[in-house]
């Protein structure tokens, strides 16, 4: 780059990154996403996809999102305040609020956007927001730009997080975090942060991004899985994951989705999703009711996995979910298993700082009930001999 470039301080940096093992680069991905992908030109077993149920090339999602564009078109158009709201984003919200057994529903673009409006609507300058220290990032800017209070507790310290409500001022009090964290696939210890919310009158935004779909007999996710329920719930899932397609959405009381709609910018203020994605989420969602026997073979691949893995230096991390965290320690050591693992027709991504806290760079391995008992026994094999030879 030239020397006298106005962005030549920007180029210093990302040398400095790619020095540091933090270089983040993207693969170029051929066909549908299955288990078995091309990447960059050559045939892998990916284990990268939040796909947990392995719906994102269901021929009945396909089908419908192709019905759904000969209905709709391919664009809203406008935002959903506008003549953007289709009759199928109406009917898909519908069935999202019936699925979880909130009484009202609210679609968002992606869970990004889900998570700023609604944190940026209801807190602002002389409130207070509670995270756990794992959150997504999402949650975390989504609390900056609400100029509220924040205040982080340590990963799942519910004894912390009494201290800090106990004595915070605030006039508004939201207490927000992750179901499933998105790095180490634990799960909150949310009964006891919904008991602290109804004694310190505060609300409880859970983001269910990877308990959809996953978690509860019915995947009606993390609600499902404790059998919660209480009006200070404000529950956001994403659609990309488990449900195969795209979007986000939040539930809750009737008098919360009334205000979003009125009050959350990345709803007012974008255009509204394809109605299409309405059509193929529709037609997920009994695939997902019924899905009882992915949601079965997806635990024994993850017993498979756990039981299977002997390592000596490397760790899994304790996880119940899809989400399978093997912990290496070192950027550079994690770089190098994740490209051992590749040359070997394998696809995990390496995770390093400042995704991940200093020193616990990993390999972040996902399952999908679309891998095979086989295809996990692959891994196990493969990752024991990448330990054994990034050790000499």
């Amino acid at each position: 780059m030239n020397a006298n470039s106005p962005f030549s301080n920007l180029q210093a940096e990302l040398e400095q990154r790619e020095a540091d093992g933090r270089l983040r680069r993207r693969r170029l991905v051929d066909g549908m996403q299955q288990s078995r992908l091309e990447v960059d030109g050559a045939a892998v077993l990916s284990f990268c996809s939040n796909d947990y149920l392995g719906l994102a090339s269901h021929p009945e999602l396909v089908m419908a999102m192709q019905r759904g564009a000969g209905e709709a078109g391919v664009g809203a158009a406008a935002s959903h305040l506008i003549t953007g709201h289709h009759r199928l984003h109406h009917e898909l919200e519908m069935a999202l609020a019936s699925f979880v057994g909130r009484p009202g529903a609210l679609l968002f673009s992606t869970g990004y956007m889900a998570n700023l409006g609604v944190v940026t609507a209801l807190v602002g300058r002389h409130d207070a927001v509670f995270a756990d220290r794992l959150n997504h990032a999402s949650l975390n800017d989504a609390a900056v730009l609400s100029r509220a209070s924040l205040h982080r507790y340590a990963h799942n310290d519910v004894v912390a997080l009494e201290g800090l409500l106990a004595n915070s001022p605030a006039k508004r009090r939201l207490v927000m975090v992750d179901s499933v964290f998105s790095m180490d696939g634990d799960i909150a210890s949310l009964p006891q942060l919904l008991e602290l919310c109804e004694r310190y009158d505060a609300w409880l935004l859970i983001d269910d991004a990877h308990g959809f779909g996953v978690l509860g007999q019915h995947g009606r996710g993390v609600l499902e899985h404790f059998d919660l329920c209480s009006p200070r719930i404000i529950y956001m899932a994403t659609l990309g994951k488990a449900a195969g397609v795209s979007g986000a959405f939040v539930a809750g009381e009737p008098e919360l989705i009334a205000y979003l709609m009125q009050t959350a910018r990345t709803y007012v203020y974008t255009t509204a999703t394809p109605p299409a994605l309405a059509a193929a989420l529709l037609a997920a969602l009994p695939l997902i009711e019924q899905g009882v026997a992915r949601r079965a073979h997806l635990q024994r691949l993850i017993d498979t996995l756990r039981g299977g893995l002997a390592l000596r230096r490397w760790r899994l991390d304790a996880s119940t979910t899809p989400i399978q965290p093997l912990i290496i320690g070192h950027n550079d050591e994690a770089l190098d298993a994740s490209e051992y693992l590749r040359e070997h027709g394998i696809l995990v991504p390496a995770i390093r700082p400042p995704t991940v806290p200093q020193g616990t760079a990993r390999l972040r391995i996902s399952l999908s009930a679309a891998h095979s008992v086989a295809d996990v026994e692959l891994l196990i094999e493969t990752l024991h001999a990448a330990e054994g030879a990034l050790a000499q």
